[in-house]
């Protein structure tokens, strides 16, 4: 009986662990100075001049950690120029039979391009909630300042999708199975 207590402790402290993980990455990267991941990038800071003399390919990588969600570019690239507006349009679906919630967090190759890669709509700034079967298109809408170093000719942008809440949305009750019993 104790064996099982302790393991049920275990258990719920890794919960604890992992409801936590994103909030607590967050505070550390604030807490260090380093760029909110989370938060829209500060729009007032993006420079307007488009440079037509270079063309920069944006290629997008994404991923799931423990979701059962099928997550997919429309495009695999884009091609920019530094200063343009682009946006990306990227599909999701809960392949899962309960609500999932999820949170994308974006990743950058080379690492210097996230300086210069600023983001003003993504759907990495909220969580996204899904129904059994459910899918759905987000845009992420950007730009590549033309301050980027000019070695640099290709950005890969990667967005992995972890869930989040501990899994509450599929402890909710669903509201169309109301009086199913």
């Amino acid at each position: 009986m104790r064996l099982l207590k302790r393991l049920l402790v275990v258990a719920g402290l890794m919960f604890g662990f992992g409801f936590a993980l994103v909030p607590f990455y967050e505070a550390i990267c604030q807490a260090a100075g380093l760029r909110s991941i989370l938060q829209p990038d500060h729009v007032s800071a993006i420079n307007t001049q488009i440079d037509t003399t270079r063309t920069v390919t944006v290629q997008f990588d994404v991923n799931t950690h423990g979701l059962a969600w099928t997550f997919r570019p429309l495009a695999p690239q884009v091609q920019i120029h530094p200063g343009e507006l682009q946006q990306a349009v990227f599909e999701i679906r809960n392949n899962d039979i309960r609500p999932l919630v999820g949170q994308a967090i974006p990743s950058y190759s080379p690492a210097l391009a996230a300086e210069y890669f600023k983001k003003v709509e993504c759907f990495c700034f909220s969580q996204q909630t899904l129904r059994p079967g459910e899918s759905r298109q987000v845009p992420v809408v950007f730009t590549v300042d033309p301050g980027l170093p000019r070695s640099i000719d290709t950005i890969t942008l990667s967005f992995t999708f972890f869930e989040v809440n501990g899994g509450a949305a599929a402890r909710a009750p669903d509201p169309a199975a109301k009086g199913a019993l």
